[in-house]
């Protein structure tokens, strides 16, 4: 390790103006009694046994309120997110209907891009979007690689059913087998 330059003047001057402002800590210790050191009034002593063993006093609750529950609202179903319509798929393919969002999952391992594409999709939802483009990869040597053969599991798991309303393969000039447009549902 090497030696650390002497300070300039101006960092003396700084930093004696910085060590002058600082005040030194009081510690206040706690004071230390020894047996007998005290003296104590017999009969505040006398109380305090006779109260010790005095049965314990039981108080009575109070009227138990049943809690408040609110009615059950209505939620319509959150299946498993359903293949996009040929129409939808269509105007997202020409751009029509507008990407808003695209994630690249390529060198992520497994883990790491189930947790970016949760991640992206709850915020996309909470942007407002309503159709994001994934791209997956094609994998190695023209398999089947493990994000895209994982994600269409990812999508339709309960965590997201909430968030896709339905996904497509990606047309070609967007990213072909490797990629799948996502639409959202409104938050």
């Amino acid at each position: 390790m090497s030696r650390r330059a002497d300070l300039s003047p101006d960092d003396r001057r700084i930093w004696a103006r910085v060590t002058g402002s600082v005040k030194e800590k009081v510690v206040k210790k706690a004071l230390r009694v020894t047996p007998g050191a005290v003296e104590v009034d017999p009969s505040a002593a006398a109380s305090v046994k006779t109260s010790a063993k005095a049965p314990p006093k039981f108080i009575k609750p109070p009227n138990p309120v049943a809690p408040v529950v609110a009615p059950p609202t209505q939620q319509r179903s959150r299946g498993v997110p359903e293949e996009l319509e040929p129409r939808r798929k269509r105007r997202l393919s020409r751009e029509r209907d507008p990407i808003e969002a695209k994630i690249d999952l390529h060198g992520y391992g497994r883990f790491q891009a189930q947790d970016a594409l949760t991640a992206f999709l709850m915020g996309a939802q909470a942007r407002g979007y309503r159709s994001v483009l994934v791209v997956t990869g094609q994998g190695r040597r023209g398999g089947t690689g493990v994000i895209r053969a994982s994600v269409h599991e990812w999508l339709a798991a309960p965590g997201l059913r909430t968030v896709v309303s339905g996904f497509a393969p990606a047309a070609r000039h967007h990213g072909g087998d490797g990629a799948l447009y996502v639409t959202i549902r409104r938050g």
